[in-house]
């Protein structure tokens, strides 16, 4: 992305700004919680999936400023950015969905991997256009 890796993790790191670039089309809303997420931090979403809508809260469980962020909700999985600023400038940004803590087999048969992926595309997309328009 060409944005700093520092501009990049403040978007994601302010739960309320999680709509603008959510890519599944799951994330409606920031609820509650703090305007800046930290380390333990909790912080509650409005959802929708499958027609459904509830509300979920996630904690920071992985956080190093600048660099990488995770969260989990009720289940052991985390959702993870990690960013990397580039020797010839802009920001590598990898989003992750880790399912080895929880239990993978039930996933796949949801068809969750392959969800989780378009979705992470999708957000990833967003992200940039969020990013680099904020930073110019």
């Amino acid at each position: 992305m060409n944005a700093s890796a520092e501009r990049i993790f403040d978007i994601i790191a302010t739960p309320t700004r999680h709509p603008e670039f959510d890519g599944s089309g799951t994330v409606l809303a920031g609820l509650s919680g703090p305007r800046r997420l930290e380390m333990g931090s909790e912080f509650g979403m409005d959802m929708r999936m499958f027609g459904v809508g509830y509300r979920m809260t996630n904690r920071v469980v992985e956080y190093e400023e600048g660099r990488l962020i995770a969260w989990r909700h009720v289940g052991p999985h985390r959702w993870r950015y990690e960013l990397e600023e580039l020797p010839e400038g802009g920001t590598r940004v990898t989003e992750t969905f880790d399912y080895s803590r929880a239990l993978p087999a039930f996933y796949v048969l949801m068809g969750m991997p392959a969800r989780n992926a378009r979705g992470i595309e999708a957000t990833l997309v967003r992200l940039k256009k969020v990013a680099e328009a904020s930073e110019g």
